[in-house]
């Protein structure tokens, strides 16, 4: 069986090999007909990235404040609802169609009310990414606390457990795998309600920068901005998966 670090080392080869083939492909690419307007090089790319590098930072930290808030407050809200409906059945059945319905409404559809009554201040994008995020948590979890073992629960109830007991020792630890999934998917997505949010209404984060920029023809720092998007979805997923890796150690998925 291979040791966490061995399996960690090939998770980071097959990575970099990925990007890199990736990489050789757009280069490749760039070397056709295509106009640099249409498809910069990854080294005009590059040269952007350096030449605006504090522009870039600036905008990278505003953006990454609101994802990080927007996490934060998904996952707390999803966890909240999820414990909700497990509790009270009769609350579930008024609150998933809620749920239900809050997804069925493209994101695109609700930004420009958001931005209407939050204002163009970080409070609308984190409320957009909010929404994006809380579904995949309260899906998850909830499934998670349901299928819980009833083995288990006849006998916490058997050595006279309280609710609460049989809450916090029961179905926390068995749905704690199932909350992890939905963790790691609202990671992924994370940056997209505050993307959008930038888009259709915002004077900072990496969304106007990419907007801006493809006003103006520079695709260069259109294409900038997006490689620190990706960069930044793919580093805040592998942190989540990290610390859900010590957490949940012994889910038989981390073996």
């Amino acid at each position: 069986m291979k040791t966490l670090s061995e399996s960690r080392l090939s998770r980071m080869r097959r990575s970099l090999t990925v990007f890199a083939g990736l990489l050789l492909l757009w280069a490749l690419a760039t070397l056709g007909d295509i106009p640099a307007f249409l498809l910069p090089s990854p080294s005009a790319v590059a040269q952007a990235l350096w030449d605006n590098r504090a522009y870039l930072a600036y905008h990278t930290l505003i953006t990454a404040s609101e994802i990080a808030c927007g996490l934060l407050a998904g996952v707390l809200l999803g966890a909240t609802l999820a414990l909700c409906m497990i509790f009270s059945p009769r609350l579930q059945r008024w609150l998933m169609p809620l749920v239900l319905t809050s997804q069925a409404i493209p994101v695109f559809a609700l930004a420009p009310l958001l931005v209407l009554w939050f204002g163009f201040g970080m409070s609308a994008k984190v409320v957009m990414a909010v929404l994006v995020i809380f579904f995949p948590v309260t899906s998850a979890f909830f499934d998670g606390l349901r299928r819980v073992n009833n083995d288990y629960l006849d006998l916490a109830r058997t050595l006279r457990a309280s609710p609460w007991a049989q809450l916090r020792h029961v179905r926390l630890m068995a749905a704690l795998p199932a909350f992890g999934s939905g963790l790691r998917m609202a990671a992924a997505v994370a940056p997209i309600g505050a993307i959008i949010g930038e888009w259709v209404g915002s004077a900072e984060g990496l969304g106007y920068v990419m907007l801006n920029a493809n006003a103006r023809m520079q695709t260069d720092i259109c294409f900038a901005a997006l490689f620190i998007l990706v960069l930044m979805t793919v580093l805040l997923w592998v942190t989540v998966d990290a610390l859900l890796l010590r957490l949940i150690d012994w889910a038989p998925e981390n073996d």
